[in-house]
Formats: C-alpha cells, sequence, structure tokens
C-alpha cells in the first residue's frame, strides 16, 4: 500500500511514525519480533547490548570507538537524538544517511503488513537493516527503555551489561531499583556473559541472571578498576587475572567515566575470542572518544556545560562534576524537565550549585511548565533568583545576556532541552 506522505523525506516519515502507533511507548517485544522475522533480520555477527538507567550512552559510544579503532566495522544504535534523527544510526563512527534510513523505512513498512510498530520499533529494525546491509562486523546497541521488553532485545546478543539501576521510568518499570533491576535484567541470557557496574546491584537482577543461568560478572568482585597513584592513568583487572595497566582517562568528562569504561573492557573481554583487540587500540579508542552533552563544556566564556541528566543518579554525578571545575561567581541555569521525572529529587541535589534559574518547557506535549518547575524549585530554595521564559531559546538568550565572561550557564534537564539550546547556539 502506498504511503500517504512524501515517502523519500525523512521528516516526512517520522511524522508518519509518531501517530502510527496509539502509544508512543508499548512494552512487548511480540509485534517487533515478527516485523524482524518477516525481513529476515537475523545477524549473524556480535551483537552487545547495554543497558542502565544513566551512563549507556557512555558505554556505548567508547565501545564503539574502541572498536572501531581496533579497525572493526561497528555499527553502533543509540537514542534518542539531539538535533538529527539520523543520529541514533552510525556506521564506523558516522551517521547513517537519511536516503538510506529512509530506504530502511520503506522496507518496514512493506514487511509489516497490518502490525502497527512504535516510532522506536521501527527505528530499532531500520538500524539492523542498514547494519546487516553494510556488513559490520559488530552491532552496538543501546536500550531504550528497561531491557526486558524493548525492542532492542529481539536481537540474541553475544554478551549484555547493565551499567547501573537507578529510579526512572517508574510509570513502565516499577517504582522500585528491585523491580526494575528485574526489568534490566531482561538483556541477560543463559550462558552468555552478564555485566552489571552497579556497586549495589538489585538482588533481583542477581536472582534473575542465576535462574536464566547467565555467566554474572560484577564490578568489584569479578572485574573493576583503580586509579593510579601516578596521575591520569588508571588500571582495569578481572577475576581471572588480566590486568590492563596505564590507560588513559575517557575523554569524555567527569570521573565517573571510568566506571563506564571498565564496563566497556569487561564487554571487550567477554568478545575477545571472536573481537580480538589489542592494548593500543582500547588506549586511542579511549582517547578519541567523542560524545555530545554529557557534561559537555563548550569552549569559550562564559562556560557553557550541557548536560541531559533527567533523574537524581544523573544530578549526583551533575554535581560533583561542577564541582571539579572550579570556581565561578555566578551560575546559571537553563532547566527544562518532563513532567513524569523526579523534578524535586534532581533539583534538590544541584540547588545550593545554581544561582540564578532560568526555566523553560521543551517543545513537547511531557514537558512540564515553567510555572510548575518554579514552584518546586521556590520550595525548596526559598530565596532563589527564578525567572519563567516562554520556551527553551529564550532562556538560554537570556542567560547568555546576563552572565559575565566568569560565570557558568549549565543547561540540563532532559534530551529535548539540550537539544534545543544546541540549535539556539547554531542560528
Amino acid at each position: 500500500m502506498p504511503t500517504p506522505f512524501d515517502s523519500s523525506s525523512l521528516d516526512a516519515w517520522l511524522s508518519y511514525l509518531e501517530q502510527l502507533h496509539p502509544s508512543a511507548i508499548d512494552m512487548g517485544l511480540t509485534r517487533v519480533a515478527s516485523v524482524r522475522d518477516a525481513m529476515g533480520l537475523k545477524p549473524d555477527f556480535p551483537v552487545l547490548l547495554v543497558g542502565g538507567t544513566n551512563g549507556k550512552g557512555s558505554v556505548c559510544t567508547m565501545l564503539s570507538s574502541v572498536l572501531h579503532a581496533a579497525g572493526y566495522k561497528v555499527g553502533t544504535y543509540t537514542s534518542p537524538h539531539l538535533l538529527h534523527y539520523h543520529e541514533r544510526v552510525a556506521i564506523n563512527l558516522q551517521p547513517a544517511s537519511d536516503t538510506d534510513i529512509v530506504a530502511s523505512f520503506q522496507a518496514i513498512e512493506a514487511a509489516r503488513g497490518e502490525i502497527s510498530l512504535t516510532y522506536f520499533e521501527f527505528g530499532t529494525l531500520a538500524a539492523m537493516q542498514q547494519f546487516m546491509a553494510a556488513g559490520v562486523d559488530v552491532a552496538v546497541l543501546e536500550v531504550g527503555l528497561g531491557g526486558r521488553l524493548d525492542a532492542v532485545n529481539v536481537f540474541e546478543p553475544t554478551a549484555s551489561a547493565v551499567v547501573n539501576v537507578g529510579l526512572d521510568h517508574q510509570s513502565y518499570l516499577g517504582d522500585t531499583r528491585e523491580a526494575i533491576g528485574f526489568e534490566k535484567a531482561g538483556i541477560y541470557r543463559a550462558n552468555k556473559i552478564a555485566i552489571c557496574a552497579d556497586p549495589e546491584p538489585p538482588q533481583s537482577l542477581i536472582n534473575e541472571a542465576k535462574r536464566i543461568g547467565a555467566d554474572l560478572q560484577l564490578i568489584g568482585q569479578d572485574f573493576g578498576f583503580e586509579k593510579q597513584a601516578e596521575g591520569q592513568q588508571w588500571t582495569w583487572w578481572n577475576k581471572n587475572g588480566v590486568r590492563r595497566h596505564a590507560l588513559p582517562f575517557p575523554a569524555l568528562r567527569g570521573q565517573y567515566q571510568l566506571g563506564n569504561a571498565a564496563v566497556v573492557l569487561a564487554l571487550l573481554d567477554a568478545v575477545k575470542d571472536v573481537l580480538p583487540i589489542g592494548i593500543g587500540d582500547i588506549k586511542r579508542g579511549l582517547l578519541e572518544v567523542e560524545l555530545a552533552a554529557r557534561f559537555q563544556v563548550l569552549p569559550g566564556r562564559p562556560a557553557v556545560v550541557l548536560d541531559v541528566g533527567h533523574n537524581p543518579h544523573a544530578a549526583k554525578v551533575l554535581r560533583a562534576n561542577l564541582d571539579s571545575m572550579g570556581f565561578y561567581p555566578v551560575t546559571h541555569a537553563v532547566m527544562g524537565m518532563m513532567a513524569d521525572k523526579d523534578i524535586a529529587g534532581v533539583v534538590a541535589l544541584l540547588a545550593d550549585r545554581i544561582d540564578v534559574w532560568h526555566l523553560a518547557a521543551p517543545q513537547l506535549p511531557r514537558a512540564a511548565s515553567p510555572e510548575q518547575l518554579a514552584k518546586i524549585v521556590s520550595s525548596l530554595t526559598p530565596r532563589a533568583q527564578i525567572n519563567i521564559y516562554e520556551n527553551v531559546e529564550f532562556a538560554f538568550t537570556a542567560a547568555c545576556k546576563l552572565a559575565t565572561e566568569s560565570d557558568r550557564i549549565l543547561a540540563f534537564g532532559s534530551f529535548y532541552t539540550v537539544a534545543e539550546v544546541m540549535a539556539t547556539r547554531e542560528r
């Protein structure tokens, strides 16, 4: 059946996909698995699944950077995107072309028949179709939400990792770490290496890994990392006596990235028999990795920090990273968050590090209004300087006008907030 729009336009396809399925999120694998089978999407290359509440995007990007440095053709699927949809699908660290993505969407539309797919499910199938067509050596797939019922879980992993388990997406995953841990353990497989880098993993995750017979490897017990006394280097180790010495700190900012890098090396060790990698490739990959908006400090004055953190776990990390930057007389915060997030939990962790709040709603129905944000901020910090704006562009522009060269501007709270700040800077 012909599509009711210009089928050569990626923008038209994305608009179509946004309204194709009754709900934006529909947990379950039956529909997407049926279309996978209809398309014959059964990869014969290693597939690495990466889940977790925070940090999974960093792990995927570092992992892909190291694999690419080693000479492997690597496909990477991450979400969400910041400015352009094709950021989600990369081959050899380069975004897929709009034309190629459209071709994959057309193939999915032809194969799905009467089966309805969500925006994310369509994108997941398109990514794998791209990777198979390109003949990649390995695919790195980021879990979108949870794990057990996430669309990427229809592809059989060679190894899987859960970076951490925190409270987020509670309406879909449950309102306790135990409930969420069970969902995230759904990407583990029997007799396959199953990595968990949460220092206090929920018992539900451990129990599920044992129940299915996965080879569970826990950070601090089965693998880990140590900072070296001589400075900006570290060591990775595992229970088998393997030690990787004199590793450089990842190019991604933040001390917490060492934990993420440890997950990367654990995954690489899990597939060393099929994807051998030398120490030089590991070092080069860690040094060359790039990832936008994960505590990204832009050049120039005033300092502008972009961070997509949107839950208390991420806010705690962001607070520590801000403290590592040195002294700034005034910190302006441009914040926009989704209404279903723990806004108060995020604000409470950052309130004493922010002097002036610039509040706005990203252009999304789920966004909290600036008035809602202001009520929460004022209740937690009664003396806070609060400004509200019609949109994120106006908020960021105002912050830039008020900040002096020695001040700092932090844009955070959502991928969408940071994306709108980035778009404003490009204008």
